[in-house]
């Protein structure tokens, strides 16, 4: 039979993958991006066991595109720099079998997009709607030009436009109270071997190594949504100047940025799973089938994870039809759903809870969290983690 096509809405992380996921699988494929260019610029990623092994299912080795350095340990912290949990990155090697790794996400798109063939990638080209549910799905674009396809990948981000108009019912995001600054610093002098956050009463700062050697910081603080300050690398100062080091030593670094390249968003997840992650010929991945906190950093873990399923899940490109001329691609997504709704809705929930736990603002509430959290052995809080960096399966 002719050659299955599939076009990916939205060339993100998710979007990228599961393009070159289903091109690994024989599909043609079509990645419209409303961007007119791949980003350059951005924040880090970090790429825990899960995900790796999902990016390994379809030939990517992302340590070598990025880089191999890995931090020497990750865990909390509090303002004045003592730990209250720490894992070191050898013991969850050898628990997990790989160890996590940070990278810049524009060098993770730009491996991802690499591998694809140059005319699968369409920049500035929107997708503005989908008719999936005939035999095959047509997909509507800014540009007026609509395109046929056996499938559509829904990767458009937080904001998804196709799940708002497929999904009209659902109570769409839920603001978490805390909004979030991001970017990446070059201090080679620093040599800061760990990863951390850092937890105080209602603001949290964190410090990621980078394969490339930079680091990518994070801060968050709980605030209306909306709230933003004249210059964000004053704010960060003013808020974060005097906790331990290497903080005010990075700060120094972020100073030197120009204010666009510190990153402002507020913080959202999807308030109410959804119903399903399919309707029609159109599957939702990543941000826009569960957007949920950063606060696990398996946002876009999760997002590699659905990719790497949906294009298992589906017949190869070139496959003919089922029993009775029957097309299997309606049943796989079903089974996408059946496979990806329950585990990604168990860790959209589990972010929000742990946001909850480090943006606590009372003193007592925090003091009683922190007593808490040194109280469990390192090696139990390493264990905790075993259903989110050992949960990755391909369904059978």
């Amino acid at each position: 039979m002719a050659e299955r096509h599939a076009v990916v809405a939205g060339a993100g992380i998710g979007g990228l993958a599961a393009a070159l996921a289903l091109h690994r699988r024989g599909w043609r494929v079509t990645v419209c991006e409303r961007a007119s260019e791949p980003p350059v610029t951005g924040a880090g990623i970090g790429l825990a066991p899960n995900a790796l092994r999902a990016l390994e299912a379809i030939g990517v080795d992302a340590a070598h595109a990025a880089g191999g350095a890995v931090p020497g340990a990750m865990g909390v912290r509090r303002p004045d720099g003592r730990w209250l949990t720490r894992a070191a990155t050898a013991d969850m090697a050898a628990r997990y079998g790989i160890p996590p790794i940070a990278v810049p996400r524009p060098v993770l798109t730009a491996a991802l997009a690499a591998a694809l063939p140059p005319e699968a990638l369409r920049y500035g080209t929107a997708v503005t709607g989908v008719d999936g549910t005939g035999s095959r799905a047509t997909v509507r674009t800014a540009g007026g030009a609509d395109l046929t396809a056996d499938l559509v990948v829904a990767a458009d981000g937080i904001h998804s436009p196709l799940r708002r108009a497929h999904f009209p019912a659902h109570p769409g995001l839920r603001y978490l109270g805390e909004t979030a600054w991001r970017t990446i610093v070059d201090a080679p002098d620093l040599r800061i071997p760990a990863m951390s956050e850092t937890w105080g009463r209602g603001e949290r700062f964190g410090i990621t190594p980078l394969a490339d050697g930079r680091y990518y910081l994070y801060a968050t603080a709980r605030v209306p949504a909306g709230t933003r300050s004249p210059d964000p690398r004053a704010e960060l100062r003013r808020r974060f100047g005097s906790w331990h080091d290497p903080v005010p030593a990075l700060l120094d670094r972020v100073a030197r940025l120009a204010p666009a390249d510190v990153l402002q968003n507020d913080l959202y997840d999807l308030a109410a799973p959804l119903p399903r992650l399919h309707h029609g010929r159109t599957a939702w991945l990543g941000d826009a089938a569960h957007a949920m906190a950063p606060n696990l950093g398996q946002g876009g873990c999760q997002a590699i994870e659905d990719a790497v399923v949906l294009a298992h899940l589906l017949p190869a490109g070139n496959a003919g039809y089922g029993e009775g001329g029957r097309d299997p691609v309606p049943a796989a997504l079903a089974a996408y759903t059946a496979a990806r709704r329950a585990r990604t809705d168990a860790v959209r929930v589990r972010a929000r809870r742990v946001g909850r736990l480090g943006a606590l603002r009372n003193p007592l509430a925090a003091a009683a969290r922190d007593l808490a959290v040194r109280a469990v052995p390192d090696r139990l809080a390493l264990r905790g983690m075993d259903d989110l960096f050992n949960g990755f399966r391909l369904p059978r």
